[in-house]
């Protein structure tokens, strides 16, 4: 199967409404039994969870874990060496079989990388300008970019690398929403920046999952994701160890991995 024909299958998988969708319909995102390694050395040990359209789920515990490298095998940026990548159902990972990454992002897929991914020696607007082959004008990504986001607005002609770190957060969202994702992934959204910030940041992830996009958030530390998700998990060494309610959650990821969130 062509890369063109399996990006086009999962267009029409995930474009239409949440609400429009039978219950019969596959979750947006699983992983299934998924394994990799970094040369020789396996890091990732048989995961497998299922993240429903339209919902949040937060993949929690301490670094090292293997969060952040279950999002890159998701976008096809690590090939999996054992299990399968699905979305909607169909099959975009594989040992063997790895869909290129920017023909996902053009095609509902958008990762938030940690670090944000801006690009710092340009302005605000010419960062913005960048998503325009989304095929969307200037215009409209501003539009929704400065209405979501009002302070980058006021600073549209400054240089992303001198925004304060929320503010290149916010705009490495904006970029984000831009591509109208269906399957957001988000890395470490809350690192480096003050609680009021992240709080700020993750009512807007709320309210995304809301239109109907599915979520999946990384986060080290569990209060600030764990308002706003439908589901959590506990990853530690490679291993997904627990699964549940994300209240249920919080006090075992408190007294067990994390020791108490600063």
């Amino acid at each position: 199967m062509s890369t063109q024909i399996l990006a086009d299958q999962i267009l029409t998988e995930t474009s239409a409404p949440v609400s429009a969708q039978p219950s019969t319909q596959p979750p947006m995102l699983e992983f299934a039994d998924v394994r990799t390694a970094y040369g020789d050395i396996e890091v990732i040990h048989g995961v497998s969870l299922s993240i429903k359209r339209g919902s949040v789920f937060a993949l929690l515990g301490p670094n090292g874990a293997g969060k952040s490298t279950l999002l890159k095998v998701c976008a096809g940026l690590l090939p999996p060496t054992g299990g399968e990548v699905r979305i909607g159902g169909i099959t975009v990972h594989k040992p063997g079989q790895v869909a290129i990454a920017d023909e996902l992002a053009r095609r509902g897929l958008c990762l938030i990388p940690e670090g944000k991914g801006i690009f710092p020696n340009l302005t605000v607007r010419d960062n913005l300008w960048m998503m325009t082959n989304t095929g969307k004008s200037l215009s409209q990504i501003e539009e929704v970019a400065y209405s979501q986001f009002p302070r980058l607005g006021e600073r549209r002609r400054q240089m992303a690398g001198t925004l304060s770190g929320g503010e290149q957060q916010m705009l490495a969202m904006s970029r984000a929403l831009s591509t109208d994702p269906a399957l957001l992934l988000l890395d470490e959204l809350s690192m480096g920046l003050a609680p009021i910030i992240v709080q700020d940041l993750y009512e807007i992830v709320g309210r995304v999952s809301e239109l109907g996009v599915s979520i999946l958030v990384v986060e080290q530390f569990a209060r600030t994701v764990l308002g706003v998700a439908d589901e959590a998990a506990i990853m530690v060494s490679g291993l997904v160890s627990r699964v549940g309610d994300p209240a249920e959650l919080e006090e075992e990821l408190e007294a067990v991995y994390l020791g108490g969130e600063h």
